[in-house]
């Protein structure tokens, strides 16, 4: 039986998105079949994988109002293992739909428990906010994992997101446990980076992963692509920093790493030969900026 993952913080900007796409694509690739599940109305991850938002006639709206099922939903994502249920912006409306519905916090684990055989890992991209759907993913969800922005203001905003796992824990989901925190958005060269680091760690001590994600212009501009880091710039810092965080997840989860298997050609996501050509520049700009942005970063772990 699988495990449902639920990415989640009611802060916007923290990296959750990215976070949820990069490490189900790498759980994928270590050959882990992983279902990502976009409940959020923005559908960025959505879009982050390279699909359309506009185009998908099912999704995430269709599955908890009950008109379609997981298999009318799902869609291939660019890896062989890993797939995604897509969302657009009709989702907000599921939230007003859904309040006088009897066992309206049940709706996503409903929809889940029919698939949870079908996958090792289901992880939900929860909305940045504490709402009916962020409810549903918590109650749906083994475990949350947080992202966390190096930031004064994310301190601030966590103890709000413990309270409520807490309470669901307390009422509608007693076996819901933290997956662990990923540090996200630092930047070294500050000094609040690292005391940041240093509080949250001596706070939750085991509970936050090593791995610590950078800002970084590569995990910036993925998203634009519509790909993650491991087919936009695999060699990235940023790349290398969430196959990290997968490798250490699944140490957590089941107990080994992993090893991520060479992508075949023909599952990356290119239409044509012009889209090679597009590529093959693309990457040669990445390449002439890569070494400078890892150098700088490396100078500025130093004293860390």
């Amino acid at each position: 039986m699988g495990k449902i993952i639920g990415i989640c913080n009611q802060k916007g900007g923290v990296g959750k998105t990215t976070s949820a796409i990069n490490l189900s694509t790498y759980v994928a690739a270590k050959g882990y079949k992983t279902l990502l599940v976009d409940s959020d109305p923005q559908a960025n991850a959505t879009s982050g994988l390279g699909l359309d938002k506009k185009a998908q006639t099912k999704n995430v709206y269709d599955l908890l109002m009950g008109l379609a099922s997981v298999e009318e939903v799902k869609v291939q994502g660019p890896l062989e293992n890993l797939f995604i249920l897509p969302s657009n912006v009709a989702l907000t409306g599921a939230e007003i739909e859904l309040v006088d519905t009897e066992q309206r916090e049940f709706k996503m684990k409903q929809v889940l428990s029919a698939a949870r055989d079908q996958f090792d890992f289901i992880f939900i991209d929860c909305p940045p906010s504490i709402g009916l759907l962020t409810l549903n993913c918590l109650v749906a969800a083994d475990k949350v994992l947080i992202p966390l922005q190096c930031e004064y203001y994310s301190l601030e905003g966590i103890s709000q997101l413990m309270e409520t796992i807490a309470l669901v824990k307390s009422g509608l989901n007693r076996q819901l446990e933290t997956a662990g925190i990923v540090l996200t958005m630092a930047d070294f060269r500050t000094k609040l980076t690292s005391d940041v680091i240093s509080e949250v760690r001596g706070f939750f001590k085991e509970k936050v992963f090593e791995t610590v994600i950078p800002r970084s212009i590569r995990i910036s501009e993925a998203p634009g692509f519509g790909k993650p880091l491991l087919l936009y710039d695999e060699t990235s810092l940023g790349a290398q920093k969430y196959e990290s965080l997968a490798e250490e997840f699944l140490k957590r989860e089941v107990g080994e790493a992993g090893s991520v298997a060479k992508i075949p050609h023909e599952i990356v996501l290119i239409e044509s030969p012009e889209d090679e050509i597009q590529l093959a520049e693309e990457s040669n700009v990445l390449q002439a900026n890569d070494l400078e942005e890892e150098k700088t970063f490396n100078n500025t772990t130093v004293d860390q």
